[in-house]
């Protein structure tokens, strides 16, 4: 561990040039005297790292100085097979380049072998969902290369229930592509705001020859972060409160992980070992379509509303199932 720490805290300085004590022992997760230690350990190795006193000081090797060692071991090599996730890498046209970087990468170690994949033949990363398959994506290598370009689209939109978008056409500036749940995502900006839409539902694309620039400090992770976070809370406007029975409890996860996360979920009651949970919920008659996943394991304590959907519901799917 100690040895790996060296490498990767080399390579920090290499990269960033002058970096503090405390910014070392934060992104290794050890103390400050560690830190030191280390630097003592690799000036003795012969690195030229010195330090810096007073404010704005920190930890720097000499100018023109360059490691030799790359610090990747043939462990870490063969890993680019999950990180950069084959199936997608297909889907963006990336296909051939990722497999030829990650052969010169693992044939470049010391220790090459004819076998070059085994983390590929051992694990394999499927992102869509149990009985589903993957949406058709026609535009999504002309979207990748206009993300990896700079350059702007305009597009034709499918709403959620298959009609088009009264909006018409769409000139958007593609800022980066996110699979999520085996679906493509496109999050774009138009004037200073942001918009993520379904590339399935894309109808018609045009990338043209424009280029736009990049908003400064834009993280691709951290704003789609946040707005499938903030996306999860607009959706949740009403409260309510069940009575699950044990079964009901474990189908709680069908409402999805935002709503139980804010659950208030009591102790059981009584011998049947029923519970009251109380928790957020979307629109009522969607709430309800959720809640017969239940089947006989749940009973709605209120609000009346919600209680009176899913009776309607109960008993709609019993008339046309009668006899």
């Amino acid at each position: 561990m100690a040895t790996s720490r060296l490498v990767s805290m080399l390579l920090m300085l290499q990269v960033k040039g002058r970096v503090t004590a405390q910014a070392l022992a934060d992104e290794f997760d050890v103390s400050i005297r560690t830190v030191y230690r280390d630097i003592d350990q690799l000036s003795a190795a012969g690195v030229p790292v010195y330090a810096d006193r007073g404010p704005g000081g920190g930890f720097a090797l000499l100018d023109g100085y360059r490691a030799k060692l790359t610090g990747i071991t043939r462990a870490e090599a063969e890993t680019l097979s999950i990180a950069g996730l084959t199936g997608a890498a297909s889907d963006l046209g990336l296909a051939e380049q990722l497999r030829a970087a990650q052969l010169k990468l693992v044939t470049a170690l010391p220790d090459a072998a004819p076998d070059t994949s085994r983390i590929g033949s051992r694990v394999h990363i499927d992102p869509v969902g149990w009985y589903q398959r993957p949406t058709p994506t026609p535009w999504l290598t002309m979207l990748a290369g206009a993300v990896w370009e700079q350059k702007r689209v305009s597009m034709q939109y499918r709403t959620w229930n298959g009609t088009d978008d009264k909006e018409g056409v769409r000139v958007r500036d593609p800022l980066g592509l996110v699979l999520k749940g085996g679906e493509w995502y496109l999050v774009t900006r138009v004037r200073t705001q942001l918009r993520t839409y379904r590339v399935s539902s894309i109808a018609q694309l045009t990338v043209h020859d424009e280029t736009f620039e990049r908003p400064d400090g834009f993280d691709l992770r951290e704003e789609w972060t946040a707005a499938v976070a903030s996306f999860e809370r607009s959706l949740l406007r009403h409260t309510a409160r069940l009575r699950l029975s044990p079964e009901g409890m474990t189908r709680l996860y069908r409402l999805g992980a935002a709503a139980v996360e804010q659950a208030q979920i009591a102790p059981p009651s009584g011998q049947d070992g029923w519970q009251e949970v109380t928790l957020p919920v979307e629109q009522y008659g969607y709430a309800a379509e959720q809640l017969l996943g239940f089947a006989g394991h749940v009973e709605v304590l209120g609000p009346r509303e919600l209680r009176e959907r899913l009776c309607e519901l109960g008993k709609h799917i019993a008339a046309l199932n009668a006899g």
